[in-house]
């Protein structure tokens, strides 16, 4: 059964952060807002963690989750950033987009696109999820919290953590609610190529991607 932390939007209590970062260290999955809609989360170490969020998600090993830090000094360890895709990604982080980039030695094979050796990774505009993780203190591997129908259709985003807790209490380990996050998605920008390819369009305007 899930544990279930109600916490403040903008001025989340310390000690709810720290259960939550503590239920991380022990490899749990939970449930967290963002700035553009609830998440699921595990330690980027957790084989098991990362199985678990696929799972609930209806996803196999093709897909690849993302990479979600507090700064964006933690992105060096883990990408490749050229001089135009650093000025860019600076401009508009944090904030809701998801930016695919060549992936460093640092992370791990299975995490990486098997062809590009590329991840995503996301800075998010939220204070709830930057306290977790600056005091984790590493990076939250994670998924937008979207899961299957039994029909195999989608189901439309969970807003509410009181939501997610009521339907996914037994599959979850924690939910951190910090109330409505909405339906709508990042924007996701892929820098692979040397140039940026707006993959799909959500909370991050993308018109300073987009070209011709």
């Amino acid at each position: 059964m899930a544990r279930y932390l109600d916490v403040h939007p903008t001025d989340p209590q310390p000690r709810a952060v720290a259960q939550t970062v503590a239920a991380l260290r022990a490899d749990a999955v939970i449930a967290y807002p963002t700035d553009s809609m609830y998440a699921l989360g595990t330690r980027m170490d957790n084989h098991a963690g990362a199985r678990r969020i696929r799972r609930l998600r209806g996803l196999d090993d093709k897909h690849h989750l993302t990479l979600v830090v507090a700064e964006f000094a933690q992105l060096g360890p883990l990408v490749t950033l050229s001089n135009r895709a650093f000025r860019a990604v600076k401009a508009v982080t944090p904030g809701p987009y998801t930016f695919v980039l060549p992936a460093t030695g640092e992370v791990p094979r299975r995490l990486a696109h098997p062809k590009k050796r590329s991840v995503g990774v996301r800075i998010p505009d939220d204070p709830v999820v930057r306290a977790i993780l600056r005091e984790l203190g590493e990076p939250l591997l994670s998924s937008s919290l979207i899961v299957p129908q039994p029909d195999g259709g989608q189901q439309w985003p969970m807003t509410e953590g009181w939501q997610i807790a009521e339907e996914l209490a037994d599959v979850l380990d924690v939910v951190v609610d910090a109330g409505d996050r909405g339906t709508t998605p990042t924007t996701v920008v892929d820098w692979t190529s040397g140039e940026p390819e707006v993959l799909r369009v959500g909370g991050g305007d993308p018109t300073r991607f987009q070209t011709g």
